[in-house]
């Protein structure tokens, strides 16, 4: 039998995820740091909307681990200013507060998940590279008010069996691909390497049950997923 890889380890041969720390304690984001040890590549840290803003134009980390109450706009505020210039960028929302309406605004802004403070340091560096591959990661009663908040918002007829067994990011690069992208240039878009890009088209033709790129773009096309 093979040993386990620890949790929040990064697999064999792989970068460790990169982030950008924002939150307006120094004393919190020091602990952070520590907690992450090598499990994770920290880059970076602010403890102002602006500085964060800056930090994550400048350093582009695979992921923002984000505060939601700061001064000066908060989370949101980080979250809609970064988007202007890198609207790829992904945040975690790392919080204290488990309130619904804290966690519904930043979602809704754009962070691809929330956990709170009580979070072990194995765990952040898991949800941190779980984010960085496209995965929404939340807490487990704060998964319950995100699907309570968007219940009903997508009609039942415009679910599509076919596209719900992909992965968020295998429907990335199936976009990509039907706009024409190199498999380099998918690369680079998300900030994955080339050998990633490769298993995610292997695995979507496989899902879908297709044999070649031209037959992806088709199959893109009919649902509209490409604008």
């Amino acid at each position: 039998m093979s040993p386990q890889r620890p949790s929040g380890a990064p697999p064999p041969g792989s970068e460790p995820p990169s982030v950008v720390i924002v939150d307006d304690h120094a004393l919190f984001r020091a602990g952070v740091r520590a907690e992450l040890g090598e499990m994770v590549r920290v880059l970076g840290d602010a403890e102002t909307v602006e500085d964060a803003v800056r930090a994550i134009v400048d350093l582009e980390p695979d992921v923002v681990l984000l505060d939601v109450h700061m001064p000066g706009g908060g989370g949101v505020e980080v979250i809609s200013q970064v988007a202007k210039s890198r609207p790829q960028q992904r945040f975690l929302a790392l919080s204290v507060s488990d309130d619904a309406e804290d966690v519904i605004a930043v979602v809704r802004a754009g962070a691809r998940g929330y956990v709170t403070k009580t979070i072990t340091g194995p765990d952040l560096a898991d949800a941190v590279g779980r984010v960085r591959e496209g995965d929404a990661v939340f807490s487990p009663r704060l998964a319950g008010f995100v699907l309570d908040a968007f219940a009903g918002e997508i009609p039942a007829e415009e679910v599509d069996p076919e596209l719900d067994q992909l992965t968020p990011r295998e429907r990335e690069v199936l976009r990509h691909i039907a706009r024409g992208y190199m498999y380099k240039e998918i690369a680079l878009k998300l900030s994955i390497s080339v050998k990633t890009v490769e298993a995610h088209v292997s695995s979507v033709l496989r899902k879908l049950q297709l044999s070649s790129r031209h037959e992806l773009s088709r199959w893109a096309v009919t649902r509209r997923l490409v604008d």
